[in-house]
C-alpha cells in the first residue's frame, strides 16, 4: 500500500473492514442456523457447519495477512518463508490432536480389560507383574503352602 495515496489507501482499508464484517456476519448466521435458532427444526449437520466456518475463518486470516499485513506487496521469497512454517505449524497441531485422540481411545480400551489381565508396576525394578500376584505363602492352587505338607515332613524341626 506504500504506492497508494491517502484516499486510495483509505478506500482499501474500508473495503477490507466491510469484507471482514460481511464474512463474520455470515459465520454467525451459519452458527445460528446450524444450531436451529433461526429456523425452528432445521439444523445443519456438524461437518457442514464446522467446515464452512473453518473455511470462512481461514479466508479472513488470509485476507488480514495479505492486505493489512502487506504480504501482497512483498517479494515471493518472503511470502513463502512466512507461509511454509505456518502451514507446517498447522499440520503439527492437527497431528497432535490426532495422536491425542488415538491415545485417548487406547486408554479407554485399556480400562475395559479385566483387572486380572492388567499389568501393574512392582515396587522394584524387576519389570511388570500381575496386579493380583499370589502371595508367597500360597501355593499355585491358592492353598497355603504350609497346609499342603503333612506334619513332621519336609521342614526343619525345632526341638529345644
Amino acid at each position: 500500500m506504500a504506492h497508494l495515496n491517502y484516499e486510495a489507501a483509505k478506500r482499501v482499508a474500508y473495503r477490507g473492514f466491510v469484507i471482514l464484517g460481511v464474512v463474520t456476519i455470515v459465520e454467525v448466521f451459519i452458527a445460528l442456523l446450524g444450531k436451529g435458532y433461526i429456523v425452528d427444526g432445521f439444523h445443519l449437520s456438524r461437518p457442514v457447519m464446522y467446515l464452512s466456518m473453518i473455511c470462512l475463518s481461514l479466508y479472513k486470516a488470509y485476507y488480514i495477512i495479505f492486505e493489512f499485513m502487506h504480504m501482497r506487496y512483498e517479494l515471493p521469497g518472503l511470502v513463502r518463508s512466512v507461509l511454509f512454517p505456518t502451514i507446517l505449524l498447522i499440520w503439527v497441531i492437527i497431528a497432535f490432536f490426532y495422536e491425542g485422540d488415538t491415545w485417548f481411545h487406547w486408554r479407554e480400551a485399556a480400562r475395559e480389560i479385566p483387572a486380572e489381565m492388567q499389568l501393574g508396576k512392582p515396587s522394584g525394578n524387576s519389570g511388570l507383574v500381575p496386579v493380583h500376584p499370589t502371595d508367597s505363602t500360597e501355593s499355585v492352587h491358592g492353598v497355603p503352602a504350609d497346609s499342603a505338607k503333612p506334619e513332621g515332613h519336609g521342614g526343619p524341626s525345632h526341638s529345644h
